[in-house]
């Protein structure tokens, strides 16, 4: 392995531990300050920060490869993807940035809904904290399987440790340093660092289609088009061989925008009101550059490996082998750092998130009411490290798929989340009873799709991606049961 791809490498270690023992020093005073940053968070930050825990390794390995694989009718999954992002923005984000303030100044989602729903606080805190925790850890895992995809491509027999093999030493090296910032430097090191791997993450979407298009091999538009069309035409139509079931279910994946807690957290994170629709147009921004620079490597990249004879085993590391094929050491270094920064981005806001529930809504619910805040500080640490090594553990086998277990917890939060947070944030009749109904109901209905294997076949033909069935559960489940009971004691939904 080139000296400039570790040098490249060993850079971005240092300035993302280095963020981190920044935010040590100016925000982890309070359990505020290390689970929400303070609420100070600047427009850019706060859309980048959104952004870069939003795509992970997903956008680098799972997009591409799908794309890699079936050509531009998965490139249905990014729209459907913008199109829920921008709603979010327009829906969620101004409500939930002032509503968590009016509602006792909640920190955590659970937190929130506890409090807007007080007659049912403990059921609500403690059911969607066990949901969080639990998909997070799966979340969490994905994150991790692609840093071992990387390690056990890019650097095969490269690294030595104890005998691990080089998968798992990728699991292990992407772990530790996701450890280190995160739990020294809390939220404020996870946004400013996500502000920071988002801008790599979008240099490197620009730099690689157009190097792979426009490059020695790659033949341009119209040639790779022409290589495309003799291997498989259907590669470049949006709709060929594609089932409205398979349409809808890939656009259904912007349905999970309105549950994801590790995104939506930062619409509580900025600083004010007015600031929202400038960070959604940063956010929205970025966005768009990312994932068509994510289409364009997925597929143009199937047609330069067969321009070159290339042999792709797993398509999902499309970026990776280019990234080595076709670019300077110190250049690679930089595009590794990129889906480094993009599974690390993710990881680390899951991680936190998760910590933040088990933190507030498990040891200061039910162990130590009365925790001072620097041990609710600690404790966050703590827990930091434990979802992180539960995750390592899932992430464990190297047969895993990144986008497959994305889209499970994707997925889960969607459902369990979704319906609930658009409700409570502009529905006033929603109760308490109906919030926990639409948890239980979006969350298990997820879980059952997916054992019976409805998500890969549904009644003989194309599988139903689990959100959707899932997220009308849910949103059913809070209407019915809103409308016939009634909580007494809920606060009064602010108006807007």
């Amino acid at each position: 392995m080139a000296i400039g791809v570790w040098i490249s490498l060993f850079a971005y270690f240092a300035l993302m531990i280095g963020i981190g023992l920044y935010a040590m020093r100016t925000s982890t005073s309070t359990s505020e300050d290390y689970m929400l940053g303070g609420r100070t968070l600047s427009p850019k930050v706060a859309a980048l920060s959104a952004g870069a825990s939003d795509m992970s390794g997903w956008l680098l390995l799972g997009l591409p490869g799908a794309m890699f694989v079936s050509g531009l009718g998965s490139a249905w999954i990014g729209i459907g993807l913008f199109v829920g992002a921008f709603f979010n923005w327009v829906l969620v984000a101004p409500r939930l940035r002032e509503q968590t303030v009016h509602y006792g100044n909640a920190i955590t989602i659970p937190a929130f809904l506890a409090n807007r729903f007080p007659t049912r606080a403990m059921s609500l805190r403690t059911v969607s904290a066990i949901v969080i925790v639990v998909f997070f850890a799966v979340y969490t895992a994905s994150g991790l399987v692609a840093g071992g995809k990387l390690f056990e491509s890019a650097f095969s027999g490269v690294i030595n440790i104890g005998g691990l093999s080089d998968y798992a030493v990728g699991v292990v090296i992407t772990l530790g340093v996701v450890l280190v910032y995160t739990v020294v430097g809390g939220f404020l090191a996870v946004s400013m660092t996500d502000f920071v791997q988002g801008c790599i993450m979008m240099l490197a979407l620009i730099i690689m289609p157009a190097v792979v298009i426009f490059g020695e091999g790659g033949g341009g538009f119209t040639q790779a088009s022409q290589t495309l069309n003799e291997v498989d035409p259907t590669l470049l139509s949006w709709t060929d061989g594609l089932t409205f079931i398979g349409w809808l279910s890939a656009v259904a994946w912007g349905l999970g925008y309105f549950g994801q807690p590790h995104i939506i957290v930062r619409f509580m994170a900025i600083r004010s009101l007015k600031d929202v629709p400038i960070a959604r147009n940063i956010g929205m921004s970025w966005m768009l550059i990312s994932l068509i620079g994510a289409v364009s490597l997925g597929i143009f990249g199937r047609a330069y490996a067969i321009r070159n004879g290339m042999e792709v085993e797993d398509p999902e590391t499309i970026f990776i082998i280019l990234a080595d094929l076709l670019f300077h050491p110190l250049i690679t270094g930089f595009l590794y750092a990129a889906l480094l920064a993009a599974i690390m981005s993710t990881v680390s806001s899951q991680l936190l998130v998760a910590s933040s529930s088990l933190t507030e809504d498990f040891y200061r619910l039910f162990l130590r009411k009365q925790a001072t805040e620097k041990e609710t500080v600690t404790i966050g640490r703590v827990s930091v490290v434990l979802v992180g090594l539960v995750a390592a553990f899932i992430a464990s086998d190297p047969n895993s798929q990144v986008l497959g277990l994305v889209s499970n917890a994707w997925a889960g939060f969607g459902a369990a989340f979704g319906p609930l947070i658009i409700l409570s944030l502009m529905w006033s009749r929603t109760n308490g009873a109906g919030a926990i109904a639409g948890m239980v109901v979006g969350a298990v209905t997820v879980m059952i799709w997916i054992s019976l294997g409805w998500n890969a076949s549904f009644m003989g033909g194309s599988g139903v991606y689990e959100i959707i069935p899932g997220f009308i559960a849910s949103f059913i489940a809070i209407l019915v049961v809103s409308n016939v009971t009634k909580d007494a004691g809920e606060y009064k939904q602010i108006s807007r």
